[in-house]
């Protein structure tokens, strides 16, 4: 007999507000956190059978939201490096029946205002990075411009998965702040 019974109708007045913030921490995006949940309750119901009660409710409901947070980034990244390009039909009457291939812009072809405008929001990202507290702006760094896996981080500085994703967030939102008033 189960420890713990599932009962759907409450969670969303027992788990939304926990689990949206779980997740708003997490993904940095109030509409994908609350996809994200939605999409939690939604494989919750339909997996409501596979319950086990050996855990309570919300930590079932946690572990199902932790995977579509994975899976949101997996998908994420599957698809970087990846160049759209779409296959139109051209009617005009010189190229009739021809299929063309819209061009992907070149990313070697530089204008002297794209290569000023880059050397100007590299000094404006390097003094953003000064103001931040140095804890804060060796985790940017080191997630984010240097791209070290979670792991590698957290054992580099000796904290927690959980208190890294904290100090990212932070950095994130106060790198935000201080580009839009520098740089925008």
């Amino acid at each position: 007999m189960p420890n713990h019974q599932i009962n759907p109708k409450k969670w969303i007045d027992l788990y939304s507000d926990y689990l949206y913030n779980y997740t708003i921490t997490r993904v940095s995006d109030r509409e994908i956190a609350q996809d994200l949940v939605q999409d939690t309750f939604l494989a919750g119901l339909k997996s409501m059978k596979n319950f086990k009660g050996e855990a309570s409710e919300r930590t079932w409901l946690i572990s199902i939201l932790k995977r579509k947070i994975i899976d949101h980034y997996r998908k994420i990244n599957s698809n970087k490096g990846k160049a759209e390009v779409r296959i139109s039909y051209n009617d005009d009457s010189e190229t009739e029946g021809d299929w063309l291939e819209e061009r992907v812009a070149d990313p070697f072809d530089k204008t002297a205002e794209d290569t000023m405008q880059n050397s100007e929001l590299g000094n404006a990202i390097h003094n953003c990075l000064g103001k931040l507290p140095e804890k804060q702006a060796d985790v940017f760094k080191m997630k984010t411009i240097q791209g070290f896996e979670t792991e590698v981080i957290c054992n580099e500085l000796n904290i927690t998965a959980s208190n890294l994703w904290v100090i990212i967030h932070r950095a994130r939102t106060a790198m935000a702040d201080c580009l839009k008033e520098n740089w925008f």
